[in-house]
């Protein structure tokens, strides 16, 4: 599952793990089934890292594991030391066993997903970020009732708190139903006789916020971090707030073209200097770097200057920087170029016609 020989030791199991969370934990992927390969993938882990668990997997297989609870799996593995600052959604026994559970008990509230537009030179170092963000939050004055201070809401008598009305009726001895919304109540279940003069009875009020992001060094395309509790309140008493997802992107920079953890860049230099070679100083994200043009250089011709890229998401690797080459040939030579370049097609021995 985790794609590491049965000899692998704890760091290798590790390793092989967070690649893989990283690549199918619902936070960023939501592919259909991304979330149930990742549970596969966790399991594995809370498993192979666990040297009793690990035992009894060997000796008797699937069954040997299969009694656990997601406390019993997860327990004793320290998912803030794997995956410290990402803020996905798990760091215990408790939060992993919610993953599992997500749908039980009242409905969470809908995450809410923002675009932030980050400099390249932030995906380089890391660091933090600000999100403003406009959202609904609990109405604080009612608690989230909609009934002003020091009252509550009354059960509604027409449908007995379902907000429903059901209508029967019985026709050659079938019964049928009519469900419909309580016209009284309007599908509450209850009635607001003094609404809360600050959210109107809606039980919620509109909140702005900043909120500090933090951006992990080399941070990928579109990758979506996850701050806990801060997207949509729960439409049900009880229910927890949804998260907010803010997916990062590589804001235009004129300099390069990002391609991963490279960076792409075209460089244009005259007939002569592809010809006999020069000497380029060109932009990196460190500065400026001198790149050696070598003789005979071709059009589209691509020079490599390793390192010079973005930091590899989760290793210690950099990508490299690329300069693709691009050749300027005069539009309009000045006479003592044409001079020139007649003495250069001389010396091939051709005249200025060509046989292919």
């Amino acid at each position: 599952m985790l794609g590491v020989p049965r000899e692998a030791d704890r760091k290798a199991i590790k390793d092989a793990f967070r690649s893989l969370a990283l690549q199918y934990h619902p936070d960023r992927n939501k592919a259909p089934g991304a979330e149930e390969r990742f549970k596969e993938i966790a399991e594995a882990y809370a498993v192979l890292s666990d040297p009793k668990k690990r035992a009894e997997y060997d000796s008797h297989g699937f069954a040997g594991v299969a009694g656990f609870s997601p406390e019993d799996l997860f327990g004793g593995i320290d998912f803030e030391d794997i995956f410290g600052g990402l803020n996905f959604d798990f760091g215990g026994a408790g939060l992993f066993g919610n993953f599992f559970r997500r749908h039980a008990g009242p409905p969470r509230g809908a995450n809410v997903e923002v675009d932030l537009s980050i400099p390249l030179e932030r995906v380089a170092s890391g660091g933090e970020e600000t999100v403003r963000l406009a959202r609904p939050v609990i109405c604080p004055a009612c608690k989230g009732s909609g009934a002003k201070a020091g009252t509550a809401p009354r059960r509604c008598e027409t449908c007995g708190g379902s907000g429903r009305q059901v209508k029967s009726k019985h026709e050659g001895g079938v019964t049928m139903q009519r469900i419909s919304t309580c016209p009284v109540c309007h599908g509450r279940g209850s009635i607001i006789d003094q609404l809360c003069p600050d959210c109107g009875g809606r039980g919620e009020v509109a909140r702005e916020e900043t909120l500090t992001v933090r951006i992990p060094a080399g941070v990928e395309e579109g990758m979506a971090l996850r701050i806990a509790g801060k997207g949509m309140p729960s439409r049900e008493p009880g229910g927890t707030t949804g998260d907010l997802y803010v997916v990062v992107r590589s804001a235009p920079d004129p300099r390069f073209e990002r391609l991963g953890a490279d960076l792409w860049r075209s460089a244009t230099i005259p007939v002569a200097d592809a010809v006999l070679g020069s000497e380029l100083e060109v932009p990196t994200l460190d500065g400026t770097a001198s790149v050696t043009v070598p003789t005979g250089t071709q059009p589209d011709a691509v020079l490599r200057l390793k390192g010079k890229g973005l930091p590899e998401f989760g290793s210690k690797r950099r990508g490299d920087l690329y300069l693709r080459m691009r050749v300027h040939v005069p539009e309009k030579p000045s006479r003592e170029e044409r001079e020139l370049y007649e003495k250069l097609r001389g010396l091939s021995g051709k005249k200025n016609r060509w046989s292919w």
